[in-house]
């Protein structure tokens, strides 16, 4: 049975209420932090939606830089990942993830995928407390969450008028206008350049976005920021031994 603040949180966002919703969402899980991002694109790349606080977009960059984690973990397999105390995690599980949460003062955190079977349509991301635990009570508001938000996506119902939704028999009322797809993307510059490494390399968009992420990683920069110099023809991605060619590019005059 889920919490009354997670019904009333579930409740205000059917209605369209104003106010932060990932704010909203830690407060009635008693979380440190809560991402929302939705899988879009050829590459299935994790757009944020929701995020709060400042540490769980900073958390949800990493991830997805480094294409390791709780939240890829639990798209991937499609299935809660609980891991409230990272410092109980095999350091070989994620060992680059690991060290570099540390670094941010995350704890702990508990990734819930958003889809039914084969499909997935997002995760939500939650950091755990000082506590290093997750309760049962937090674990059934999590999980009435993602299934809720997974409803409303995939019977895109982000404008439906909230009639028939009781609360009843401890459930929630299904969220209908909550929240629609993202008319645009937070990564554009990210999905262009795996695009375009695609094409250099003549390899599929999922291998595209490891060449990038794995270049990003060896020259300790932020994504989006090498993506950039991709899509502005400063890097290109060939087929040296070292996979890509870098520094100022042209498709006229080649490597400057």
């Amino acid at each position: 049975m889920i919490s009354d603040g997670m019904a009333e949180v579930l409740r205000s966002l059917r209605l369209g209420e104003g106010g932060d919703p990932a704010r909203a969402c830690a407060r009635a899980l008693d979380a440190a932090g809560v991402a929302l991002s939705l899988l879009v694109g050829a590459d299935r790349t994790a757009e944020p939606l929701w995020c709060h606080p400042e540490l769980s977009a900073r958390f949800e960059e990493l991830q997805f830089t480094l294409g390791e984690g709780p939240g890829p973990e639990a798209v991937r397999t499609g299935a809660p990942v609980l891991e409230p105390d990272l410092e109980r995690v095999r350091p070989e599980r994620w060992p680059v993830l690991l060290p570099a949460a540390r670094d941010m003062g995350v704890q702990g955190v508990c990734g819930f995928p958003l889809g039914i079977g084969a499909i997935r349509v997002g995760v939500l991301t939650v950091l755990c407390d000082g506590d290093r635990r997750i309760s049962e009570q937090q674990y059934a508001d999590a999980t009435a969450l993602a299934a809720a938000l997974t409803g409303a996506f995939l019977n895109g119902t982000g404008h439906g008028n909230g009639e028939g939704n009781g609360h009843a028999n401890g459930t929630a009322p299904r969220p209908d206008r909550i929240p629609d797809w993202p008319t645009g993307l937070n990564r554009p510059v990210v999905h262009q350049a795996t695009g375009m490494i695609s094409v250099q390399l003549g390899v599929p968009i999922q291998e595209a976005l490891l060449r990038l992420r794995a270049h990003a990683y060896g020259s300790e920069r932020p994504l989006g920021e090498v993506a950039a110099d991709v899509v502005a023809r400063r890097l290109r991605f060939g087929d040296d031994l070292d996979d890509d060619i870098s520094g100022p590019y042209s498709p006229d005059t080649g490597k400057g």
